[in-house]
């Protein structure tokens, strides 16, 4: 099914009706990542990422594009702060470039980079715009020998995190430590597909440990910093479902879920690692090793805690082809190539631009695995959802994105009736909901092919022009109507 179907739908339409259902209180954003975005990439000091790296090894990327430049969201600072105000956004997701702040990974955070973060935050708060800042988005600092394999880069990213917090602490409203440690072990360190590239399998699990070790050290120097903002952590969540009920698909998706959601979840938020049982044991007794000192550590008591939902897993036993995993496609697609389980198709739903079935029926589902699997112990959610489509611009450059639309509706339409009283993830504090993303941006492996923005950019003009698409158009008024 061609994924414009959804336009369909007409939301575009009905902006005042879905301003009236969202439930009151709730935060509506959007976000952006520091590599993605911000370009500048040898100015004012900043050091080098594993993803800098990454981009110039030949066939890593599509196209051969890079992120030096990208949207020069630096460049272009206070027009896009001017756009997050004109949207009604109340709150705005960045992410601190840990290269920029501390080339060396260690000592003295960067005067240059600072300066930078001093103007974004000074600009949103003076624009009645709240932060939410995480520390690391996949761009870990190149100085970091062995990356997250390395226990001493949960160390170094405590330290940098207590810094961040006693200069920044009193005007950040929501500190996230990790986004999305699970893309990055599953795709940067167990299949290499992501930076820093190392196809490890199941020896890539101390990377997991690792960052999951870094999480609770930074929440420490957080909180030792006395910020008066909340603290959590934000990670990628799958439904995960057997493609059959044979023992072996039943199996793969137990493994997928583990992998995908249990790893990360469960030391976070219940102390311990899930139970490595069943077939896959002896592949996973990394988890059986670990210190209980490190899981204390893990465990800290936590703000909120981020979801962010792209799709549902359909899952079957054996591994997949060679093609299942090209440079481009979406990182949901990702885990699967090496492991000896591989992804099926929903069939019965439209997909996205970058190939992922657009599913806002399974987010209930999601929201009410979390609550199921975690209760009184899953703080309040923030929800990250968006989708990119191949928009294009008319002889007068408007972008009419009705795809994206459409899908942003839907899935705001169903967490706020997950949650609802009698919904089916009732009880799921859903604190706020940040669309992916503001901007169109580097795409990671798939360069600048896949458009996820409420904003065009132009990355044919050096001056990178921003063009509102009519999703944005439609979300003001959305955010007008609440």
């Amino acid at each position: 099914m061609n994924s414009n179907t959804f336009a369909s739908r007409a939301w575009q339409h009905r902006a005042g009706e879905l301003g009236d259902r969202l439930p009151r209180g709730l935060t509506i954003g959007t976000a952006t990542s520091a590599f993605q975005v911000e370009g500048g990439a040898r100015d004012g000091g900043r050091g080098e990422s594993s993803w800098d790296v990454f981009t110039r090894q030949q066939g890593r990327i599509l196209d051969g594009q890079n992120a030096s430049i990208s949207a020069d969201h630096i460049g272009n600072l206070t027009d896009d702060v001017t756009l997050l105000r004109e949207l009604g956004a109340d709150l705005y997701s960045f992410s601190f470039a840990w290269p920029r702040l501390q080339p060396d990974a260690r000592g003295a955070l960067n005067r240059a980079g600072l300066a930078f973060y001093d103007r974004l935050l000074d600009q949103l708060l003076g624009n009645g715009i709240s932060a939410m800042a995480t520390l690391s988005h996949w761009d870990l600092p190149l100085a970091l020998k062995g990356g997250w394999l390395n226990r001493d880069t949960a160390m170094r990213f405590g330290d940098y995190a207590h810094q961040m917090g006693e200069i920044f602490g009193d005007r950040i409203d929501a500190w996230v430590t990790l986004n999305d440690p699970a893309t990055v072990t599953l795709n940067g360190y167990l299949t290499g597909v992501h930076a820093p590239g190392q196809a490890l399998l199941f020896d890539a699990l101390p990377a997991a440990h690792h960052q999951l070790l870094g999480h609770g050290v930074a929440v420490q120097g957080l909180r030792a910093a006395d910020v008066r903002g909340g603290i959590g952590i934000r990670n990628q969540h799958t439904p995960v479902q057997p493609s059959t009920d044979r023992e072996a698909d039943r199996d793969a998706a137990e493994l997928l879920d583990l992998l995908h959601n249990r790893l990360f979840a469960d030391p976070v938020l219940l102390g311990r690692y899930p139970d490595p049982g069943g077939v896959f044991e002896s592949e996973l007794r990394y988890l059986h090793e670990t210190d209980p000192d490190d899981l204390r550590t893990i465990h800290q008591p936590l703000d909120f805690y981020g979801v962010g939902y792209t799709q549902p897993s359909r899952v079957a036993a054996g591994a997949a082809g060679p093609v299942s995993a090209q440079p481009g496609t979406d990182t949901a697609d990702m885990p699967v190539r090496t492991l000896p389980l591989h992804l099926e198709a929903y069939r019965e739903h439209p997909v996205t631009g970058s190939g992922v079935p657009n599913a806002p029926e399974y987010l209930p589902v999601l929201l009410a695995d979390l609550r199921d699997r975690y209760a009184d112990l899953l703080p309040p959610v923030y929800l990250t959802v968006g989708a990119s489509y191949p928009d294009r611009a008319d002889v007068r450059g408007a972008v009419t994105d009705l795809a994206r639309i459409d899908y942003l509706a839907e899935h705001l339409v169903a967490a706020a009736e997950a949650v609802a009283p009698g919904g089916p993830a009732e009880g799921v504090a859903l604190r706020g909901v940040l669309i992916w993303s503001l901007l169109d941006s580097f795409e990671w492996t798939a360069g600048y092919t896949q458009r996820f923005g409420l904003v065009a950019v132009d990355f044919t003009d050096p001056s990178r022009p921003r063009t509102p698409k009519q999703s944005y158009r439609w979300l003001q008024q959305v955010l007008s109507n609440r």
